[in-house]
């Protein structure tokens, strides 16, 4: 007889100030040791894999997230769970930190968001969920413009090439990036201006969400080059 437990983890990055951020949560391992983890829990039977990470993100974090994007799922080391046999599948999100409010509940002690840099070893095998993460993070720019979900409503042209720099951690060839980019007409210049410490002012920028859906739906290709 089977005795297999369904599990379902959440990646979710998060963007602000140049640096890429993942969720973390800290738990209470048994009645002694604590250890930092991704946010997730154990499927309940009346419920789908989506309303159970949807579930568990806003019980352990208080972060509601619109999508979440099946990652992977884990199971093939028996023993990634020394408690049981548990099978998880990851999800991934991308959201704008400064929107959020972190409360950690439930069995959560505390819920932080920490550098993609600067992740401990975690519980589990969810450093190699978030090394997953990354993967398709970074695959996702050539076919997604994934801007749209990390960063603020209006922004800086500077700041989408930034966060494109960070998530490669290359440094792109910023002429090409802006010509094609904004060959895409994905982008919109607003009348806001904001001074610069060094150059002329600056317009503020926002997605065109009815043009980014159909680039979306139609599929979209955006070869980077590195400088």
């Amino acid at each position: 007889m089977q005795n297999i437990k369904i599990a379902v983890d959440a990646i979710v990055f998060g963007y602000q100030n140049n640096t890429l951020f993942v969720l973390l949560i800290q738990q209470k391992f048994g009645s002694q040791n604590s250890y930092w983890a991704v946010p997730g829990g154990l499927v309940q039977e009346d419920e789908s894999l989506i309303e159970a990470v949807k579930r568990e993100l806003k019980e352990e974090t208080n972060v509601a997230v619109n999508y979440l994007e099946q990652l992977y799922t884990f199971g093939d080391d028996i023993t990634r769970d020394s408690r049981n046999r548990v099978i998880s599948v990851a999800y991934m999100a991308l959201v704008d930190p400064s929107k959020l409010i972190l409360k950690a509940d439930t069995d959560a002690d505390e819920v932080s968001w920490v550098p993609v840099t600067k992740i401990p070893n975690l519980a589990f095998d969810h450093n190699d969920m978030i090394v997953k993460g990354l993967e398709r993070l970074k695959a996702k720019l050539t076919y997604q413009p994934i801007g749209f979900d990390l960063l603020p409503a209006e922004f800086l042209f500077s700041e989408l090439e930034n966060l494109y720099t960070t998530i490669l951690q290359k440094e792109i060839d910023r002429r090409n990036f802006r010509k094609k980019m904004l060959s895409f007409g994905i982008l919109e210049e607003t009348e806001t201006i904001l001074p610069q410490k060094a150059g002329r002012p600056a317009k503020l920028f926002r997605f065109n969400t009815v043009k980014y859906n159909q680039l979306v739906k139609e599929g979209f290709h955006f070869e980077i080059k590195f400088a």
